[in-house]
């Protein structure tokens, strides 16, 4: 059974970071692309970042590149978000998320199947 549990959420100022943490329950993201998502309140769940399953290619939101960054440690059964420069506008939860198939390059949205709980990040101006 695939469990994700987030973990890093917080409140931040403008400016700040905060790093978001994915833990899987065993083996659960080494052979797939794996991806953050955000939903902030009254909107509906939004791209944020993904990670090919062999860590080569990277995917950002416009909103979100050169400010976030995704990383993934397959031996730690892990995956990062590293958000640096944050503004109020990525308050929001956000949603760990891994692709159903394997060898997938987290190109598509509709290609993650499983999820976390989210974890909240609050950010003041």
């Amino acid at each position: 059974q695939v469990q994700l549990v987030e973990s890093g959420g917080g409140l931040a100022q403008a400016g700040d970071s905060l790093r978001l943490s994915c833990a899987g329950s065993g083996r659960t993201f080494s052979r797939y692309a794996v991806g953050w998502f955000r939903q902030a309140a009254g909107k509906e769940r939004t791209f944020v970042a993904s990670k090919s399953w062999d860590g080569r290619r990277a995917y950002y939101a416009d909103s979100v590149k050169g400010r976030f960054t995704i990383s993934r440690d397959n031996a730690k059964d892990t995956v990062y978000l590293q958000m640096n420069s944050l503004k109020p506008e990525d308050t929001a939860v956000y949603y760990c998320a891994r692709e159903g198939q394997p060898f997938g390059v987290g190109s598509h949205a509709s290609q993650f199947t499983y999820w976390g709980q989210g974890t909240q990040v609050t950010v003041s101006s």
